[in-house]
């Protein structure tokens, strides 16, 4: 994250490519949701870099109007770092998918958010490979059939969140598509100086149409959904249900309030820092409990760029730029007529 003072508007952002994603995918919905918040952050198109790999999300890059790269599976982390150490000042974006991020691209993900580089991972989860037609991918449940899984997966799915946690991620978020909740996750991501991770649930209209519908289905939301809020209780079901924290079994629990008397319930209050209560959030179990949605995690801590640069200012201290004496250094030799001269 850094400064932004800039004016702008939703057309600022807005590129003369012609968008091309299949009629009804939720990319054309995060895309507007980004479009329409950058002004809002005061952000500089000038100044801001979007990096992808490869996938039906990677073409994000083409729509907005800002620097971009559009890289190869599974590499976008790797080619970010190079630009943030190049330029501390730019406000780098990654968007990536499932796939891309989670197979392919494990490792550079991981490393990434480790590594704690100031900026933003937005992954689109749809748990399904789209741009190469509907293989299943690692976020994909168990039973999945597919053209790679006829007779369906019998992987276990991973946990983008749950990785991210595990990677070493300071800010943790998920957000859906076309929920109106998702710009503020957003700006809650740009806020956050280091690697902010944003799982974004995904609907692929032709391979895997409407798989997060029981949750995120305007009609049962209250019900399935759990908006966290920093500081708020964790209440939903229009505050008739809350989530407790289980003493006995260091768990968390689904618990009645009766007459909004949250505190009386045992309703705990999300706080952000929190990590052990991020990973309880990010394991619940949908069904059982709503699914956890907004910032889950938000802990900041010194970010890569910055340590690298404070290595480079200290490592050249009372030092005069010589480049001759950087290559004379060392074992050297001159070549001369009838042989060299060590």
């Amino acid at each position: 994250m850094n400064e932004m003072t800039k004016v702008t508007t939703l057309k600022d952002w807005e590129t003369d490519q012609e968008v091309r994603w299949c009629p009804g995918c939720g990319d054309y919905a995060i895309l507007k949701a980004v479009q329409r918040t950058m002004p809002q952050l005061g952000a500089d198109p000038a100044n801001t870099v979007f990096v992808s790999g490869i996938g039906c999300s990677s073409r994000f890059p083409y729509y907005m109007e800002t620097y971009g790269f559009h890289t190869i599976h599974g590499r976008a982390p790797a080619v970010a770092t190079g630009v943030k150490l190049a330029n501390p000042n730019l406000d780098v974006w990654i968007i990536t998918g499932d796939g891309d991020a989670l197979s392919i691209g494990g490792n550079h993900t991981m490393h990434v958010l480790r590594r704690n580089l100031d900026c933003q991972i937005m992954l689109f989860n749809n748990e399904i490979y789209g741009l190469t037609k509907g293989q299943y991918s690692p976020t994909s449940r168990e039973g999945t059939t597919s053209p790679s899984t006829p007779y369906g997966s019998v992987d276990r799915p991973a946990s983008p969140c749950a990785f991210a946690l595990g990677s070493g991620a300071r800010f943790v978020a998920r957000g859906i598509d076309i929920h109106k909740g998702l710009p503020d996750v957003l700006k809650a991501a740009h806020a956050h100086k280091g690697t902010a991770f944003i799982e974004i649930f995904q609907n692929c209209i032709v391979y895997n149409k409407d798989v997060f519908e029981e949750f995120a289905a305007k009609k049962t939301a209250a019900s399935t959904q759990l908006w966290l809020a920093d500081g708020e209780p964790m209440l939903f079901e229009k505050g008739e249900k809350g989530i407790a924290l289980d003493h006995d079994n260091l768990t968390l629990k689904v618990v009645d309030v009766v007459d909004g008397d949250w505190q009386a319930a045992g309703v705990i209050e999300h706080d952000v820092t929190n990590r052990s209560i991020a990973h309880m959030l990010v394991e619940l179990p949908f069904g059982e409990f709503p699914m956890a949605l907004g910032v889950l995690y938000d802990d900041p801590r010194p970010t890569f760029e910055t340590a690298v640069a404070e290595q480079n200012r200290l490592a050249s201290e009372g030092k005069k730029p010589d480049l001759q004496a950087l290559v004379s250094k060392g074992q050297t030799w001159t070549v001369k007529e009838g042989g060299p001269e060590l």
